[in-house]
């Protein structure tokens, strides 16, 4: 057995910055990856950490050569290079990890070694599941593992179990997300090609500090036991300092409204912005990423004079604007159940209808049950009219405000009065202004010269 360990933090290649502590071997180097518009460091989630990590594990196994360094692609499209650490080979198995970087947005993940331990499994997915299709996705029985094209992906010390029903992964599986998953079998497919491995490999991401860290995180409430999720839907960690996103919420908005449009788009993040793309068929360019700061961003709005904003947004998140909460962190305010319970109630909803809603842990195990009941619509109903309430309230007279809802699962929950008329005034204004804008460039290319 062979263990080496190389230097204590990943370094990234192209931005050609690093700041580098102490000398010699024990120096730590810090990545810059890149900043956002105001300034602040990005870092890279546990999920690309773990892929990282895996992708490093399996070259090393299927070379029979160290690897101090890894390259992974993101799906943001930034790709990372990344130092290795704490390798160790054996003749059955290779282990080795990439420590976590928050940039500016510190967590209590910062800094956290993932590790990732790849060994052959072809011989045990033959004996086991002889009659599987493993192209596909599937629980491995003797321990949850997932089963993906040709990966067995699998959590270790310190990455968490689910416990309870709700959440992505089934009872009994490693909390590790379904982006997270795609890069590691990404990751580790790529070195099984390039090396002609026809074999099944096993991949088990560990995290020896997750167990004590998650006690610091949201997983004990939703049922996550004994350590961290691997996380992550772009792969980069984007910094969440309150005032640089509320500057950046008015700074793009402004930009929108000295481009000429006086409606837009407002969108928390990620989720957002691909259904108001994909499912809507909406232009995204014309989306403000309004993160948690709902109540900032109707600010704002005012602010610039801007006629109308159509607010577009998963259920767990939107759900809190039907208790008036303006700022949807979970820091700051978690009301989803309580909104749920008390809505199903003036439904119809019996007593061990609500109890069993204040036990949910997210708001697809809320609706399901409210479902059941034969409620949803009526639940919805409410819910719509106290959003607009609050909505209106916030926006006053001069600003027209309007909110669509969803979910993965169901598509449009529900929408306020005015969101038809808002999505169809920001789709015509963005007609004009392209107009406008060729009409100008006509005009430019026709006038004579001087």
């Amino acid at each position: 057995m062979t263990q080496k360990s190389s230097g204590e933090s990943g370094s990234l290649e192209n931005s050609g910055v690093l700041e580098r502590h102490g000398t010699g071997k024990n120096f730590r180097t810090c990545p810059e990856i890149g900043r956002n518009r105001s300034g602040l460091r990005l870092g890279y989630t546990t999920g690309s950490c773990a892929a990282a990590a895996a992708k490093a594990a399996a070259q090393m196994l299927l070379s029979g050569e160290d690897a101090e360094h890894v390259r992974l692609m993101t799906p943001k499209g930034i790709e990372l290079y990344l130092d290795v650490e704490q390798i160790t080979r054996t003749a059955e198995y290779t282990e080795c990890a990439v420590r976590k970087y928050s940039g500016d947005d510190p967590d209590v993940t910062d800094g956290l070694l993932v590790f990732a331990r790849v060994e052959m499994a072809g011989c045990a997915a033959q004996d086991k599941r002889a009659d599987v299709c493993i192209t596909e996705e599937r629980d491995f029985p003797e321990d949850g593992a997932f089963i993906e094209d040709g990966v067995f992906i699998g959590g270790g010390a310190g990455v968490g179990r689910v416990t309870k029903p709700g959440l992505e992964q089934k009872i009994g599986q490693a909390a590790i997300n379904k982006v997270p998953r795609r890069m590691i079998r990404e990751a580790v497919n790529e070195m099984r090609e390039k090396y002609g491995c026809c074999e099944t490999l096993r991949v088990t991401i560990s995290i020896p500090d997750g167990e004590e860290a998650a006690k610091k995180t949201f997983n004990p409430r939703l049922g996550i036991e004994g350590g961290l999720s691997i996380l992550g839907t772009s792969g980069i960690v984007e910094p969440m300092s309150e005032k640089a996103l509320t500057d950046t919420i008015y700074l793009e908005m402004k930009m929108l409204r000295d481009s000429g449009c006086r409606y837009c788009y407002a969108v928390p993040g990620n989720y957002g912005t691909d259904f108001l793309k994909e499912t809507l068929q909406a232009e995204p360019e014309l989306a403000v990423k309004c993160s948690n700061y709902v109540g900032e961003t109707i600010d704002d709005a005012k602010l610039l004079g801007m006629k109308g904003i159509l607010l577009i947004g998963h259920v767990g998140k939107f759900i809190k604007l039907a208790a008036g909460v303006m700022n949807t962190h979970s820091r700051v305010a978690d009301c989803r159940m309580e909104v749920f319970a008390a809505h199903a109630a003036m439904a119809g909803a019996d007593q061990e209808t609500a109890r069993r809603l204040m036990q949910c842990i997210n708001t697809a195990e809320a609706i399901e049950i409210i479902r059941e009941q034969g409620l949803l619509g009526r639940v919805m109903e409410t819910v719509t009219e106290r959003i607009e309430f609050y909505l209106r309230q916030r926006a006053g007279e001069e600003l027209r405000i309007g909110l669509i809802l969803f979910s993965p699962e169901d598509g449009i929950l529900c929408r306020t009065k005015d969101a038809d008329f808002l999505l169809e005034q920001i789709r015509r204004e963005k007609g004009s202004t392209e107009d406008g804008q060729k009409r100008k460039a006509v005009r430019s290319s026709t006038q004579p010269e001087v």
